[in-house]
């Protein structure tokens, strides 16, 4: 099978990490690491408890870098420098374990509305920086495109694709769940073959609720048969429990076919 199934939950970055042997005996063949809460790699005792649990195991490994309150296009100077000296932290750390970091882009905050051209040329100072760190790791850091609230950027798959065009150690994240609170699943399905990770979950097309494939609005049928054609590689089912992981793959092993 050319696509292959990982689970995240962002919403248990505080529990414990005995959760994730459920997410092997379930049948996905990797888990992607959501970096933040007890889940941050630069801490140690984390870090070392993670590379623990994962060699009782034989899930493969992709890496989400912390996005809580960092902004990556922001013009207050100590938080773009804050923010990316946390996400090339990420990418070293994650360089142990994979070969794949998901990134957010940065969005407008007030000060940003005054001068969004401005804002724009933060991010790429910043992806070109975060570029060369990923490089040197031997990663690709994919960004993300983003959810329907307008101050975010890289919300269009225009956006994201011309943002990240010719920077090395760049490369993009598509989340169909996010594009669907945009009303442009078809849009990124369009340019399905030119992403280099995949998120997929479902919600009603106005938040992002994170629901089961199959739960919300998103035509999965079409989207699976499109992005089996075009796609290779992981794809990042997200949710919230187990027992929408279980739910998940099975109609994953439906439709992506």
């Amino acid at each position: 099978m050319s696509l292959i199934p990982y689970f995240s939950a962002s919403s248990k970055v505080w529990e414990s990490f005995d959760w994730i042997y459920g997410v092997e005996e379930i049948g996905y063949a990797g888990w992607e690491i959501v970096a933040d809460g007890n889940y941050r790699l630069d801490n140690p005792s984390n870090f070392t408890a993670i590379k623990e649990c994962l060699a009782s195991t034989g899930l493969l490994v992709s890496v989400h870098a912390p996005y809580s309150d960092l902004n990556l296009a922001s013009l207050n100077h100590p938080i773009w420098r804050e923010s990316i000296r946390q996400i090339r932290c990420c990418i070293r750390y994650a360089a142990e374990l994979t070969d794949r970091v998901t990134i957010h882009p940065g969005y407008l905050s007030p000060l940003g509305k005054l001068a969004p051209d401005m804002v724009w040329r933060q991010q790429k100072a910043a992806l070109d920086e975060i570029g060369k760190e990923a490089e040197d790791c031997g990663v690709l850091a994919c960004v993300e495109n983003m959810i329907s609230i307008r101050d975010f950027l890289c919300r269009y798959p225009e956006e994201i694709l011309g943002l990240t065009e010719g920077i090395p150690g760049i490369g993009i994240t598509f989340d169909l769940g996010h594009a669907n609170t945009n009303g442009l699943v078809d849009a990124f399905l369009a340019h399905i073959g030119e992403a280099d990770h995949l998120h997929i979950h479902d919600n009603h097309g106005q938040s992002d609720e994170h629901l089961a494939l199959g739960d919300g609005t998103i035509p999965w049928q079409k989207a699976g048969r499109t992005i089996a054609r075009y796609y290779t590689g992981p794809v990042v089912i997200e949710g919230r429990n187990l027992d929408e992981a279980r739910r998940s793959l099975a109609a994953f092993r439906r439709w992506f076919v």
